[in-house]
């Protein structure tokens, strides 16, 4: 990453986060959440969370493969460079994406952002859940989702203690940020807002 990338004085700017041209590098963030119930009994489903299958595992119900976590960090993306959702991208009206992998969701958001002039620095999730055990596999995760960004993805899970419909069991939630910054062109394009 250059000085200009990461908003720090370099190569005899200011001292002031500006580039040569005195145009601020902004890092943006956005937010994702995503939520899929389980599966019905008579309709079962495999589980994929995480960008993982959980062998043994109750699946979710969902468009594509139901994964919240890459889901979230999708939908992150989408909302820190101010384009949209997962909605708008891979929603229930895009037939192509029936049955996707969340892995291909992830990795299509991310060409998406970059395509719109967007780096990524890094996408954080956390989902809330009774199962799977997440700890063990944890990393085998992080690293699968990292491949699919081309940044870095970090994942923790937690449980709601009982309340809610994840403490019921019904379903799984997750949220993410992300950090996206303006590269190239898009660096240099005046801030507006609407």
């Amino acid at each position: 990453m250059t000085d200009q990338q990461r908003g720090t004085p370099g190569n005899g700017t200011p001292g002031n986060g500006t580039s040569r041209n005195s145009v601020p590098v902004i890092p943006r963030t956005g937010i994702g959440i995503d939520v899929h119930a389980y599966a019905a009994e008579h309709e079962p489903q495999p589980l994929w969370l995480g960008g993982l299958f959980w062998d043994g595992e109750r699946g979710l119900a969902g468009h594509s493969d139901g994964d919240p976590v890459a889901h979230a960090a999708a939908d992150a993306l989408f909302s820190a460079c101010g384009i949209g959702d997962l909605g708008t991208h891979f929603g229930t009206d895009r037939p192509e994406y029936a049955g996707a992998s969340g892995v291909t969701l992830l990795a299509e958001a991310a060409r998406i952002v970059r395509a719109q002039g967007f780096e990524i620095g890094n996408i954080a999730v956390q989902f809330v859940a009774n199962l799977p055990k997440f700890g063990p596999r944890r990393e085998e995760s992080q690293r699968v989702l990292s491949d699919a960004a081309g940044a870095p993805v970090s994942v923790s899970a937690t449980t709601s203690d009982g309340l809610g419909f994840t403490g019921r069991g019904e379903g799984i939630s997750a949220v993410a940020t992300a950090l996206v910054y303006p590269v190239g062109q898009a660096a240099l394009a005046p801030v507006t807002y609407a």
